[in-house]
């Protein structure tokens, strides 16, 4: 489901039937976020995951029409397993919000995505609702599978 909370800021929330420290899991495990990460029809391959607050993650997507965008991020908070925030540092800039709260059945997860500035929101937000619901439909198909 998403909202849309403050300025320049895409949210979604979903409930997924796992624990908060399985579904923390998915995003400290370079070999399970790899499977995930990304919208229907990309693939990545990670160059640099230092999963530690400070730390790098850079990696390729591979689009499905054979386009590769490269992305670098930085790890800003780690605190398992409730938050996690990542800064976007290549184009666009942006912030990463993850929350993930203990509720009946299973995680609420949160996804803020706040940008920088108005243009960069409006040009990526066409694209990055329906690709960011797809990129947990994508998390909760690897977390299902065992």
């Amino acid at each position: 489901m998403s909202t849309n909370a403050n300025a320049n800021e895409l949210a979604t929330s979903r409930i997924l039937h796992a624990s908060p420290e399985q579904v923390f899991e998915t995003f400290s495990n370079p070999e399970l976020l790899t499977l995930w990460w990304g919208p229907n029809g990309f693939a990545s391959v990670f160059e640099v995951f230092d999963f530690r607050a400070g730390g790098d993650w850079k990696f390729m997507f591979h689009g499905p029409n054979g386009v590769q965008f490269p992305n670098e991020l930085r790890f800003v908070e780690i605190a398992r397993p409730e938050r996690l925030v990542v800064r976007h540092e290549s184009q666009p800039h942006f912030t990463a919000t993850f929350l993930l709260e203990a509720v009946d059945g299973g995680t609420k997860i949160t996804f803020r995505q706040q940008f920088e500035n108005e243009r960069d929101y409006e040009a990526i937000k066409p694209i990055a609702e329906g690709a960011n619901e797809q990129n947990l439909d994508r998390l909760e198909a690897v977390l299902y599978q065992g």
